[in-house]
């Protein structure tokens, strides 16, 4: 497991990274000037600036996070309005697109990603009988009654069930209403559990993923191509409707943190390759999605900030700017260590 966990660290900093260069090549494009390229955080192991540039490239002895730091981009900085090369003394296009870049790289890479392995042999899933627990989600319904993976469930509220489909069909009727479920493990039937499903999306869940059967078919070009552009967007849309339903019911039970991710993707590398790169895109397309939110200290909290100039062709106040951003970093960040918390406990 130890591996695993090195595989997952890895894809999580590879995943910041490529978000700090989109930034990067967009800064660099547009003329700005970047004081730092900082991969890990902690002391710094390697540091490394090319003769005749002004960028430091730095890594870091905590191999997480990473940050690019471009000139005159911090609003507290003093700003030379003569020096073309900083941040603030660039057209607001250029601002635009560099704070896109980030997410836009994350986008991109995801694409880059379905498209390789769809050539290859995407992942379709199809279902098996009978209805074994390939995963249960911690702190839901089921981890409390005691479920585990390889149970095979094969009856819900007196109905006999065979397989995911016919579990769902039970299950997302029952939203906080106590249902009996008949369970087997390692070939015997355990005592009837009674679990409540929570509602999640407007349906009730009890928190497993059923086991399927994995085939990896390849595409022709085209539809892989294709696949490349149609995925990304619908895990985008899935996303923005899991937010949606977050905020409805006023709760971070559906938020992943760093840790919780990290146990995520170290599962998906113990099956394989491929099972790993897919959760790499849907992390990627997750991180590019978080950071366009129009949130203060996100990227998206910028660009909303730019959109405002763009619209008034009026420059916000810096000092409420970066009051505001203050502020929702600092919201942002005890949200983060809430969540790694109850993941670390979980």
């Amino acid at each position: 497991m130890a591996a695993e966990i090195l595989v997952a660290v890895f894809g999580l900093s590879l995943l910041v990274i490529v978000h700090e260069l989109g930034h990067y090549l967009a800064a660099r494009y547009f003329g700005m000037r970047v004081l730092r390229f900082a991969i890990g955080l902690g002391p710094t192991l390697i540091s490394y600036r090319p003769k005749g540039s002004d960028t430091t490239f730095q890594i870091g002895a905590i191999p997480l996070m990473a940050y690019v730091m471009v000139a005159g981009m911090n609003p507290a900085e003093d700003v030379d309005p003569d020096d073309p090369e900083l941040f603030p003394n660039k057209g607001v296009f250029a601002r635009i697109v560099t704070i896109f870049g980030g997410p836009f790289a994350n986008y991109l890479a995801a694409s880059v990603m379905v498209f390789g392995l769809a050539l290859h042999g995407w992942l379709e899933h199809s279902t098996i009988e009978p209805m074994i627990v390939d995963r249960v989600e911690p702190r839901s319904p089921a981890a409390e009654a005691g479920l585990e993976v390889g149970d095979v469930i094969v009856e819900a509220n007196g109905q006999a069930i065979e397989n995911v489909e016919e579990l769902i069909e039970v299950t997302k009727v029952r939203a906080d209403q106590p249902t009996v479920y008949v369970v087997e493990r390692e070939g015997k039937k355990l005592a009837p559990m009674t679990i409540t499903p929570k509602l999640i999306a407007e349906r009730g869940v009890i928190g497993v993923t059923a086991r399927t059967k994995v085939d990896y078919v390849p595409m022709a070009l085209p539809d892989a191509a294709k696949l490349a552009l149609e995925y990304p967007f619908a895990l985008t849309m899935g996303n923005l409707y899991a937010i949606g339903d977050l905020i409805k019911r006023r709760t971070t039970e559906g938020i992943t943190g760093p840790v919780g991710m990290g146990k995520i993707m170290a599962e998906q590398a113990e099956k394989g390759l491929f099972a790993f790169v897919h959760i790499l895109i849907a992390i990627s397309v997750a991180l590019g999605l978080f950071n366009l939110l129009p949130f203060p200290a996100l990227d998206g909290g910028r660009l909303t900030f730019l959109g405002y100039e763009l619209i008034t062709r009026r420059r916000p106040n810096e000092r409420i700017e970066m009051a505001v951003h203050a502020v929702g970093m600092i919201f942002l960040l005890s949200v983060i260590v809430l969540v790694t918390l109850r993941d670390m406990v979980g």
